[in-house]
């Protein structure tokens, strides 16, 4: 259903993006990926790299990074997907927000909500 290839949005060293291997449906799920959470007090270290750009908010007290294709997704203020956390099972679940063709980049809105168009720390 997805796959990794080079993305068009950025251009460093890492244009990887995750894309659409067949016809997707809106509110289909594309993946699920787990998490590996840690405390928040601990990400002042986390910010000291490049992994910083990659964690996510999980819930109020920690953040987690993302394993399987859940790093890769790029962003987009019009996202065709979106995630829900599940804390029951540890994962980020990525669902298809709108239709999504065959070869499309699969996009996410790095705010968490699909409708939030506030620059990010990489816009400004």
């Amino acid at each position: 259903m997805i796959e990794v290839r080079t993305s068009s949005l950025t251009d460093d060293n890492f244009n990887r993006g995750v894309f659409a291997t067949r016809n997707i449906q809106k509110k289909e799920l594309i993946h699920k990926a787990p998490v590996i959470p840690y405390p928040n007090n601990e990400h002042k270290f986390i910010e000291q790299t490049r992994l910083a750009d990659y964690a996510f908010e999980y819930g109020e007290n920690h953040t987690a990074f993302l394993l399987g294709f859940g790093m890769l997704f790029n962003h987009s203020a019009a996202p065709n997907a979106n995630y829900k956390i599940n804390f029951d099972n540890d994962t980020f679940d990525f669902y298809a927000y709108k239709d999504i063709k065959a070869g499309e980049e699969v996009l996410i809105n790095y705010n968490g909500f699909v409708d939030d168009k506030e620059l990010l720390w990489f816009e400004k």
